[in-house]
C-alpha cells in the first residue's frame, strides 16, 4: 500500500488529504486564523466557576465557550504541579528547575472539587476535546507533549509502552531505555512507532519534547495577564504527519513555499532518509484536482453515499449519536438468493463504513442498521469484517456484535467535531433565486469584470478560475476567447479549470494568489 499526503494552503484555510493507493481515506480543514482552539494547546487560565454536583469546574481560557474541566482530570499530580507553578512564578527571572521539585501525595480519586480549586484560582491546562456543538472545549491538567515515538509527561514517574507492542522482549529493552535516558519528574509514554528504533533516535526526540517543557514553563514564569496561551500544537499539517507518517509514503505534495519548509524540518528531524518525498506543487491546475481529491470529497460526502454496484449508505448525524442505514438500492439479487446478496450488501457497507468514520472523524455513538442476515455464520463474518477494517483506525474504538435487531454499535473516540463538507450549496449564479441570465452571456459577463479589473482597479496580472466545461470553451480555437481578451485590454492572464466550482461559478486571483472578490447579486 502506497500513501500520499496532500496539503492545500489557502488565503483563509488549510486543508489536508491523506490517499492510500490514490483513495481518500482521511481529510481535515483547518481556518488560518489566531483565534482557534487547537487539541495540545496549554494556557495559564482561571477557574471561572465551580459545579459540585458534577464534581467539575468552568475554566476561563480566553475564548467565548468556557472550558469544561471535571475533578478526575486534574490528575494524581495535580498537589505537585500546583506547588511548582507558586515556584515559578514567584521568581520572575531565575527558573526554578523542575529536577528540584518535590513531588506531594497523590490527589484522592474520590475527593471533591471544592476542595481542591476556588474560583479565580489559576491552573495550568490542556485542551484535549475541541469544542462540539453547544459544549466548550474539554481540558485537563494532566499536561502532555506528544512526539512521533513517545509522549512526555511532566510529574510522572512511570514509562509505559504501547499495548500494541506485543514482544515481550521489545517491552522490557524500551521500558529500560527510556528509564536510562529520562530525567527525574518525567515519565514517559512510548508509542508503538517506537518498536526496533535506537537509542539515539528516541534520545533526540525525548530532548525535542524536553525542550518545549522548558520553553512552556519559561512563558509562563513571565506571563502576567491570564488567561495566556504558553504552548501552541504544532500546525495542522506538522501534527497530522506526526501522526501518520510511515515509511510507505510515496511523496507530501504542499502548494506553499512556508508550510513545506515546516513540513521539511519535521520530516528531517524524524525521517532524514525520507526528506526527498516533500515536495512542492507548482502545478497550474489547483492542487486538490491535480490528484483527483476534488471528486472524491464531492462523491464522500453528504447524506446518502453510494458504492458497489447500486448498494448506498444513508449519515445522519443527531445529537447524541451518528445513525448510518444501509440499502441494497438498485442492485439485483445474487445467485444464491436473498442471504447472500444481503451478506455482499452488507460486506461492501462494512468497507465504505470504516473509511467513512476516518474520513469525516465521526465520533461518540454510531449505530448502524445492516440489512437482516438469518444465519449466525453470516453475522459473525460482517463482525469480523468490521473489526478488521478499523484496524487502520487510529482513534481509540469498540465494535459489539450484531444484536438481535440488526444492528452493530460502535465507539469511536472523539476529540473533534466531526468533518463535514457541504456538498449541496446555493447556486451561485442564482443566488437562490431559481432564475439567471442566458448561459451565452457568461463570457460577455466575464469580459466585463476583466474589463473593470484592469482598468478601473488596476490590476494586469491575474488568474481565472471557472468549470473546466468553460475553461474549455474559452481555449477552444486558434483565435480564443482568451486570446482576444489578452489582445483587446494588453493583460498577461491564465484560464485555470477548477473542478470545485459549478458550471458557472467564477473566482479571480492575483498574481500572488491571493482571492479578488468579483462577485455582485446582480450577476444573476
Amino acid at each position: 500500500m502506497t500513501s500520499e499526503l496532500i496539503i492545500d494552503v489557502q488565503s483563509n484555510n488549510i486543508s489536508i488529504a491523506l490517499l492510500e493507493d490514490k483513495n481518500l481515506v482521511e481529510y481535515q480543514n483547518e481556518p488560518r486564523q489566531t483565534e482557534s482552539f487547537s487539541v495540545g494547546n496549554i494556557y495559564v487560565a482561571k477557574v471561572k466557576k465551580l459545579m459540585p454536583g458534577l464534581n467539575a469546574c468552568f475554566v476561563d481560557v480566553g475564548y467565548e465557550k468556557v472550558g469544561f474541566l471535571h475533578y478526575l482530570d486534574l490528575g494524581t499530580q495535580f498537589s505537585s504541579y500546583e506547588k511548582y507553578l507558586k515556584q515559578v512564578t514567584s521568581d520572575r527571572k531565575n527558573l526554578y528547575p523542575i529536577s528540584k521539585a518535590s513531588r506531594l501525595p497523590e490527589l484522592a480519586k474520590d475527593g471533591s472539587i471544592a476542595k481542591a480549586l476556588t474560583t479565580g484560582q489559576e491552573v495550568l491546562v490542556q485542551i484535549v476535546k475541541e469544542p462540539i456543538s453547544t459544549k466548550g472545549p474539554r481540558l485537563t491538567c494532566e499536561i502532555s507533549f506528544a512526539g512521533r515515538y513517545m509522549v512526555l509527561v511532566p510529574f510522572g514517574d512511570k514509562v509505559s509502552v504501547s499495548s500494541k507492542i506485543k514482544k515481550g522482549e521489545e517491552r522490557s529493552r524500551l521500558k529500560q531505555l527510556i528509564h536510562s535516558i529520562k530525567p527525574k519528574n518525567f515519565g514517559v509514554i512510548v508509542r508503538t512507532s517506537a518498536e526496533g528504533k535506537r537509542v539515539a533516535e528516541l534520545d533526540a526526540e525525548l530532548n525535542t519534547l524536553l525542550k518545549r517543557w522548558e520553553e512552556t514553563i519559561s512563558k509562563v514564569q513571565t506571563t502576567t495577564t491570564h488567561p495566556q496561551l504558553v504552548f501552541e500544537e504544532q500546525g495542522r499539517a506538522v501534527a497530522l504527519l506526526r501522526d501518520l507518517f510511515n515509511p510507505s509514503y510515496d511523496g507530501i505534495y504542499v502548494n506553499d513555499a512556508n508550510v513545506m519548509t515546516q513540513v521539511k524540518e519535521y520530516v528531517q528531524l524524524i525521517a532524514p532518509d525520507k526528506i526527498d518525498i516533500v515536495k512542492k506543487y507548482d502545478g497550474s491546475v489547483p492542487i486538490f484536482d491535480n490528484f483527483n481529491v476534488t471528486k472524491q470529497l464531492k462523491s464522500s460526502f453528504g447524506k446518502t453515499i453510494n458504492y458497489k454496484r447500486g448498494a448506498y449508505l444513508i449519515i445522519e448525524h443527531t445529537e447524541a449519536m451518528h445513525v448510518v442505514d444501509v440499502n441494497s438500492g438498485t442492485r439485483t439479487k445474487a445467485e444464491n438468493g436473498q442471504e447472500q446478496n444481503a451478506l455482499e450488501v452488507n460486506l461492501g457497507a462494512a468497507d465504505e463504513l470504516a473509511r467513512q468514520l476516518r474520513l469525516r472523524d465521526m465520533g461518540g455513538i454510531i449505530i448502524v442498521d445492516f440489512i437482516d442476515m438469518n444465519l449466525a455464520e453470516d453475522r459473525q463474518l460482517l463482525y469480523e469484517r468490521m473489526c478488521k477494517n478499523m484496524q487502520k483506525d487510529r482513534a481509540r474504538h469498540n465494535i459489539l456484535p450484531l444484536s438481535k435487531f440488526g444492528l452493530m454499535q460502535i465507539t469511536r473516540q472523539r476529540v473533534r467535531p466531526a468533518m463535514d463538507v457541504a456538498v449541496e450549496e446555493v447556486c451561485p449564479t442564482c443566488f437562490g433565486k431559481g432564475k439567471i441570465k442566458s448561459s451565452l452571456m457568461f463570457t460577455d459577463m466575464l469580459e466585463e469584470k476583466i474589463d473593470r479589473l484592469v482598468n478601473t482597479i488596476g490590476v494586469k496580472r491575474f488568474k481565472l478560475h471557472v468549470h473546466p466545461y468553460v475553461a474549455a470553451y474559452i481555449n477552444q480555437g486558434l483565435w480564443s476567447l482568451k486570446r482576444r481578451w489578452q489582445m483587446k485590454y494588453s493583460i498577461g492572464f491564465s484560464i485555470i479549470p477548477s473542478q470545485k466550482l459549478a458550471f458557472l461559478q467564477y473566482e479571480f486571483y492575483d498574481a500572488n494568489g491571493e482571492y479578488i472578490d468579483m462577485k455582485e447579486e446582480t450577476d444573476a
